[in-house]
């Protein structure tokens, strides 16, 4: 992360800003952004307290970077899941049995929509409607 371009690109905001403010509304403008991050940070660290308070000593445990859901790569997970391996079954010591092929199934005709026309409207149930 270039933390050198995200600085300017605040400093350009912030210059902005001011011109948009104006120079005599700007320090009320400060103090309200400044009011609002401490309150964001006071919920955060009342946050984090409840946590510890609710699941207990075993919130130390967790490893969170675990638990992050950008380390995830769908295409990682599904190339790994078809090259995995399948385990082969392990070989019988009954003899195996030759089988007769069985007949083919008889062929079924594809479904076909019908087709409605004022003549022949589609069903109407007056109780579903």
């Amino acid at each position: 992360m270039d933390f050198g371009l995200t600085f300017e690109k605040l400093l350009l905001i912030g210059v902005v800003a001011a011109f948009i403010i104006g120079p005599e509304r700007l320090p009320k403008a400060a103090e309200t952004f400044a009011k609002f991050v401490r309150r964001g940070g006071e919920y955060l660290r009342d946050t984090k307290s409840r946590m510890r308070e609710e699941i207990g000593p075993e919130i130390d445990d967790v490893d969170w970077r675990k638990l992050d859901p950008r380390q995830y790569d769908p295409r990682r997970i599904i190339r790994d899941a078809l090259l995995e391996d399948t385990p082969s079954a392990p070989a019988s010591t009954a003899p195996a049995v030759i089988r007769e092929p069985q007949p083919a199934a008889p062929r079924r005709a594809p479904l076909m929509r019908p087709v409605f026309t004022r003549e022949t409207p589609p069903p109407f149930d007056m109780e579903a409607t």
